[in-house]
């Protein structure tokens, strides 16, 4: 039976951990990936220009419901990512992946799992996720 793509990467990573296996050495490098992945977004907007913020509070009616909230919600994000920073941000989450499934593996948990499990939820509960 062939392997998933997640059960691919969580193998590759696994065969490569040598130098950060101490799940301390994880803990701080998830951590640092983790600042590496906003520092290249907050990079595309202040050095390269290429996607703005613009944030304001939302002006939400008092009288909607919970479903219709989601019309009224925005990502503050204008413009698009140029390839330049698209390529540094998609390298920087491979990195957090790369941390987040050596931790599953030193605490000999399973990713595909996990996925199909937040998967369910998310599919059961909708937009009461996380309510």
């Amino acid at each position: 039976m062939e392997n998933g793509i997640c059960e691919d990467f969580q193998e590759a990573v696994s065969e490569s951990l040598v130098r950060h296996k101490s799940i301390l050495d994880l803990l701080s490098k998830f951590q640092e990936t983790n600042a590496r992945v906003n520092r290249a977004i907050v990079k595309a907007v202040t050095n390269c220009g290429c996607i703005k913020i613009r944030a304001e509070k939302p002006e939400i009616p008092e009288d909607i419901t919970f479903r219709e909230l989601k019309q009224y919600m925005e990502t503050h994000l204008n413009g698009f990512l140029c390839p330049r920073c698209q390529e540094t941000i998609e390298k920087e989450l491979g990195k957090n992946l790369f941390y987040l499934v050596a931790l599953c593996d030193s605490l000999d948990l399973d990713l595909q799992e996990i996925l199909n499990n937040e998967c369910k939820k998310v599919s059961t509960l909708g937009i009461f996720n996380l309510t």
